[in-house]
């Protein structure tokens, strides 16, 4: 079958709901530009100058909703600037404090390390930032430009709790046109194309407004060919739920990412129950370890060790090719002008790790290199 017969017969599938005959032109036009391709704020490139690439990152954003007041006796850490002294605190109770949730101020921070991140041998970062979270894609287009550093956007929507009341009362139709329009055409006014739907966010119980973004994304996922990426809630049941949303509406899961599952799904037996579904397996929380997760205080987070040993599990269950990591940076401690680890902590510090408890170079590899490449690059 010809590209284009099989583009024709995906977008005639998906008209016959939205009635946008209209539109396939150049909807024609615009998939066989990026068939191939790696969109980033910059524009296409070839998969091949990706490099290695943090799938899940932040670089500006605000982060409000996860906001949890201090424990009794606590609220002046709460409020006190962010310094040496109180760096571990800020550490345990990240979501404690406003100034913390505010990544966005720090645009000078972000910049130096991704200066520092091209230098430790870094290509790329995914920033996951979508609506309902400060997305800025002009600050991204201007990190890209003077750091050199490959740089894809998210579109879509992140959780219920972010929704406006616009977007709560939108059709399937409505969101799956903003999204592919975000990725065709550019967001938020501007002319800036996202790379990925997505981080997708979802609470759980998945709430009503949440099910209908599920449902866009996919739409969009199968007229546009592209990678998508998830955000899913703090309970071991979401995941499954999520792909089969997803599936029903026509995604295809084989380009999506499940991200968080280290803080998710713990047990061996259930994760490769879950790996058969055939999303991309991803544990982004290398450097976060707390004792007390105040967004859950029912999950024990794990530390980086038990990460890479996780990794080491997967890959000797056959899962290599399906694996992915990053930090998910998004508050302003875990920078490393606020003495914490950064974005190149995975390839300064968990790399030899892996190493080191068996996970091969051509592995790493894999996981850093081919595993992104392959996620990223639109059908």
């Amino acid at each position: 079958m010809l590209a284009e017969d099989l583009v024709f017969r995906v977008y005639s599938a998906c008209s016959a709901r939205r009635k946008q005959h209209q539109q396939f032109p150049a909807i024609i036009t615009a998939m066989s530009s990026l068939s191939g391709k790696v969109q980033t704020v910059l524009g296409p490139i070839e998969p091949e100058r990706l490099g290695r690439t943090m799938t899940h990152e932040h670089l500006t954003m605000t982060f409000e909703c996860t906001y949890c007041p201090p424990a009794a006796g606590e609220e002046d850490a709460g409020l006190a600037p962010i310094e040496m002294k109180n760096v571990y605190w800020l550490q345990q109770n990240p979501y404690s404090h406003w100034e913390n949730l505010m990544l966005c101020q720090e645009t000078q921070a972000v910049q130096e390390e991704l200066v520092a991140y091209r230098q430790a041998g870094g290509g790329t970062i995914v920033e996951n930032t979508t609506t309902g979270i400060s997305r800025d894609l002009p600050t991204l287009r201007k990190l890209a430009k003077e750091t050199g550093v490959h740089i894809v956007a998210g579109a879509g929507y992140y959780v219920d709790s972010t929704h406006s009341d616009e977007t709560r009362q939108a059709t399937v139709e409505k969101l799956t046109d903003i999204i592919v329009s975000e990725v065709l055409h550019g967001a938020d006014g501007t002319d800036i194309c996202c790379g990925v739907i997505g981080e997708i966010g979802t609470s759980w119980p998945i709430t009503d407004s949440e099910k209908k973004v599920l449902q866009a994304t996919a739409h969009a996922q199968a007229q546009l060919g592209c990678p998508v990426i998830i955000h899913p809630g703090r309970n071991p049941a979401v995941p499954a739920e999520v792909v089969r949303i997803l599936q029903e509406a026509g995604g295809d899961i084989s380009k999506t990412v499940m991200s968080h599952l280290d803080r998710t799904i713990f047990d061996h037996g259930e994760l490769l129950e879950f790996g058969k579904l055939g999303s991309y397996l991803e544990y982004d929380l290398f450097g976060t370890e707390m004792l007390n997760y105040s967004l859950n205080q029912k999950i024990d987070m794990p530390s980086d060790s038990q990460r890479v040993q996780t990794l080491a599990f997967l890959i000797k269950e056959g899962y290599e090719d399906k694996i992915l990591v990053s930090h998910d940076i998004h508050t302003k401690n875990r920078l490393t002008k606020y003495g914490s680890h950064g974005y190149s902590h995975i390839l300064k510090n968990i790399v030899p790790k892996m190493l080191s408890r068996g996970i091969t170079q051509n592995q790493v590899d894999k996981i850093l290199i081919v595993n992104p490449k392959q996620w990223l690059t639109f059908k």
